[in-house]
């Protein structure tokens, strides 16, 4: 899958999560809902009481320091928005412009960190998303 699209699914999902906790909510919900009644009407009403599911999750794992919950969570809705956006490509401008619109009001949304390295011969790459200490001799 392109590397933008994976980046969008997974900021989406981390930013959706991140506003169930919010009083940003309710314009999230609408904003889901609206895009998925667009492209998928038959499923729309499914999705909604998911997302109102997966809110009260969001809840009680937020009380809780539940780290794994969210987690899930965020990669779930990263898996649904990836299925809808394989189906309706055109869909990804829409996606990214609905969490730029909704990300400020509350969402402290996971950045996502794309990296990537080519190494041939006896070179070596090392990556890291936050500090790295290398001792070699």
């Amino acid at each position: 899958m392109d590397p933008e699209v994976v980046s969008l699914t997974q900021g989406a999902g981390a930013t959706l999560v991140a506003l169930m906790a919010t009083d940003a909510w309710q314009a999230t919900r609408e904003g889901i809902s609206r895009l998925w009644r667009r492209v998928q009407p038959g499923r729309a009403d499914i999705l909604v009481a998911e997302l109102e599911a997966d809110r009260e999750e969001v809840l009680a794992a937020r009380t809780a320091d539940d780290q794994e919950t969210l987690s899930e969570l965020r990669a779930q809705w990263q898996g649904r928005f990836r299925r809808l956006l394989a189906a309706h490509p055109d869909l990804a401008v829409e996606l990214r412009e609905l969490f730029d619109e909704l990300a400020p009001l509350g969402g402290e949304a996971v950045p996502v960190i794309t990296q990537r390295a080519t190494a041939s011969g006896q070179a070596r790459v090392y990556q890291a998303g936050r500090d790295q200490h290398i001792t070699e001799r």
